[in-house]
């Protein structure tokens, strides 16, 4: 087994930061010591990596990506390949990507497939959440029998989208119910689609047909009201965990800060694009240009009632927002995005964010948002923690996998698609973004996969991880 020295960096970790070297053994940290505790070993390491005046942090581990998704008659571009590829490109060592089940079709089925789409493709190393879009008595059974037995234990439950993934009051109580009892997760997204649909419909009937009226039949009323929604039916179930996938409005935020400060196990993620851009910024711009941000839930306006993005950045830092994912669900400008001209709600909906994730946030950091040590809690410990792969990920520790990221805090990276940009499609969701710092080195169970500004990974390198119960559960 190959050995490898990380040495000289600053290591960041939740609690702290300290000056220290790193041992890794094959795929394992194997020990963590003062500043040149290793010097006999670094002579007969395998590779040596100087990390002078660098951090060294653990593995990005984004948990809300999409790949090959199917969207509204196309599927969203990165496959399993290039969407991990450019995870490592960010410092991303682990994705948690989400099977699916539509209405109608099998819980189990849906898994083998996302299985067979995933295996021997990866760069990095995923997990699967799974989405619900049926529930029954089937697919009931299959909350119990993938989280004791496949290492699935979260599963995505729709508020929107009637017809293809929407689950009623009833149907959401039901899976509550099962889950508490088996520790699983609920993912939520949380929006009241049966009112959105109506206002859809209003808006096409006006001749409203431009991407931005995407973000206007989408209230942030309309998400406070369904995530409002949600943390009842899951009290009346018991102690059913419930995470909130994509928040992105002041009132969703508020009612999540509410049921946690009772002690309730409700958590909640946001997502970059929540906490920096604004609809006059992307989705108002003109010649259809703006469908390239439509998402659900919709980028907020600058010009709202409440300050989404200050609002946003506190949560964050008062725990209320647990972790910050990307939603990453890219499709291309041309022949995908386009599907909506003359229509706003054939646009498929998510951007491209896996790459960035890690930037983005520091960039918070920078702007004295967030500190440096709650970067790291935010992108890679808690997500680890919350998803059931803690201590293998998430950590710089004895016996953790050897995902590591070194951190180069004085570079800078210009994100754009003629810059740095690997994502399947025809456009950057961050052109222009200029980032104060930059990804250096990527091991994923150290295996170096990005350095020197070169991916040297591979496909198939990435494993399937069989994930635990959240160990934030009261």
């Amino acid at each position: 087994m190959a050995t490898t020295l990380i040495k000289n960096g600053t290591v960041v970790s939740p609690s702290g930061r300290i000056a220290s070297d790193v041992l890794i053994d094959g795929e394992t940290i194997a020990a963590v010591g003062a500043p040149g505790f290793f010097a006999a070993a670094e002579a007969t390491a395998d590779k040596v990596i100087d990390a002078t005046g660098k951090y060294v942090i653990p593995g990005g581990i984004d948990v809300h990506t999409h790949m090959e998704l199917p969207f509204g008659g196309t599927f969203a571009n990165d496959t399993f390949e290039t969407g991990t590829t450019a995870a490592a490109w960010g410092g991303i060592t682990t994705i948690v990507d989400f099977a699916v089940q539509t209405t109608g079709a099998n819980v189990i089925d849906g898994l083998a497939e996302w299985h067979a789409k995933a295996e021997g493709n990866c760069a990095v190393d995923y997990g699967f959440h799974q989405i619900i879009g049926g529930v029954d008595d089937e697919s009931l059974k299959a909350i119990r029998y993938l989280t004791e037995n496949e290492g699935v234990t979260s599963f995505k439950l729709f508020m929107a989208y009637p017809g293809v993934f929407y689950s009623d009051d009833g149907q959401i109580l039901k899976a509550m119910q099962v889950a508490g009892d088996v520790g699983a997760t609920i993912m939520m997204h949380a929006e009241n689609g049966i009112a959105i649909d109506v206002l859809v419909a209003q808006a096409l009937g006006r001749g409203e047909t431009d991407p931005v009226n995407h973000a206007w039949v989408r209230p942030a009323a309309l998400e406070g009201e369904a995530t409002h929604r949600a943390i009842v039916l899951a009290a009346v179930a018991g102690k059913a965990p419930l995470y909130f996938v994509h928040l992105s409005a002041s009132q969703a935020l508020g009612h999540v800060a509410e049921a946690r400060d009772a002690g309730r196990n409700v958590f909640a993620e946001t997502c970059p694009q929540y906490l920096y851009m604004t609809v006059e910024d992307t989705l108002a711009k003109p010649d259809f240009e703006g469908a390239k941000w439509v998402c659900s839930p919709p980028i907020r306006s600058a010009h709202d009632d409440h300050p989404h993005h200050a609002d946003l950045w506190k949560g964050l830092r008062t725990n209320d927002l647990a972790i910050v994912s990307t939603d990453h669900c890219p499709f291309c400008f041309k022949d995908q995005k386009e599907l909506g001209r003359g229509d706003f709600s054939k646009i498929p909906n998510g951007m491209a964010g896996v790459e960035h994730r890690l930037e983005l946030l520091y960039q918070g950091v920078v702007n004295g948002e967030i500190t440096l040590e709650r970067w790291v809690e935010t992108c890679c410990t808690t997500p680890a923690r919350m998803f059931g792969m803690y201590p293998k990920k998430g950590v710089i520790a004895p016996g953790a996998d050897a995902d590591v990221v070194v951190w180069d805090p004085s570079s800078r990276t210009e994100i754009g698609f003629e810059k740095k940009h690997h994502s399947n499609i025809d456009h950057s969701s961050w052109e222009g973004y200029v980032i104060d710092g930059k990804v250096d080195t990527v091991l994923s169970r150290g295996t170096v996969v990005i350095t020197d500004d070169t991916f040297t990974g591979r496909k198939g390198h990435g494993r399937f991880v069989k994930r635990g119960l959240s160990q934030y559960l009261v």
